[in-house]
């Protein structure tokens, strides 16, 4: 993270790590998934200006980054489209974008990529996606969640801290496997582990460490990982 960003007195350390949490923990699944499936394919849904193309790339998979049209076009203007990453305009909660990546690439393996998405909607929506996705055949999901005590914390203190504090927030998981039986389909539960979990805690303030631990060992925040 650029050291400018701590000097800001409307983020702490904790928000500021959180948000690089994400990334690392999204390339940590995306290289994962392309070592055991090295002609699979990542689809970053609600992708804003992620870059994981550029950390992760292997020099042969097909990217595909989807989003709305108005956040496509913006996406466009400051990364154009790279090589074999391609922008798909429209609703990631629509099937559009899946039948036009199994139609570019009917047998591959697909790894979709949602981080930062999946709370802001209602649970019967993104359910509604997942139950989707599994009649697709050969993909699996990562997202980033929170659990309920976890999301009654981000609205009280962690979205007023990033300067969203009214933005509306719904979604959270207490437990993937239930989440598994709601969706169906023989969904299977590939992880669930809290979202600190891997990252390295040196050079951390004493009160950002306590967050990370706490947080950690109620699992608030977390990683889900399915195979739809």
């Amino acid at each position: 993270m650029p050291f400018g960003l701590l000097k800001q007195d409307s983020q702490s350390q904790y928000t500021l790590l959180a948000s690089a949490v994400r990334s690392a923990n999204m390339d940590r699944f995306i290289r994962a998934f392309l070592d055991r499936r090295p002609n699979g394919v990542i689809v970053q849904l609600g992708c804003g200006l992620e870059t994981a193309y550029y950390r992760c790339d292997n020099g042969k998979t097909r990217w595909y980054a989807v989003d709305l049209p108005h956040v496509v076009k913006y996406r466009r203007e400051l990364l154009p489209e790279p090589e074999r990453e391609t922008y798909l305009a429209g609703d990631a909660f629509a099937e559009d974008w899946i039948k036009q990546i199994r139609a570019d690439v009917p047998d591959a393996p697909i790894l979709v990529i949602a981080g930062g998405l999946f709370h802001y909607f209602e649970e019967s929506k993104v359910v509604g996606l997942l139950r989707m996705l599994t009649g697709v055949g050969g993909i699996e999901i990562v997202f980033d969640t929170v659990s309920k005590s976890g999301m009654a914390m981000m609205r009280k203190k962690y979205m007023k801290q990033v300067g969203h504090g009214d933005a509306q927030m719904f979604f959270y998981v207490d437990s993937a496997a239930k989440l598994a039986g709601k969706i169906g389909g023989g969904v299977r539960v590939l992880a669930e582990e809290p979202y600190y979990r891997h990252i390295p805690k040196s050079g951390l303030k004493l009160s950002t460490k306590v967050s990370v631990a706490v947080s950690d060992r109620l699992c608030m925040v977390k990683m889900v990982h399915f195979e739809l």
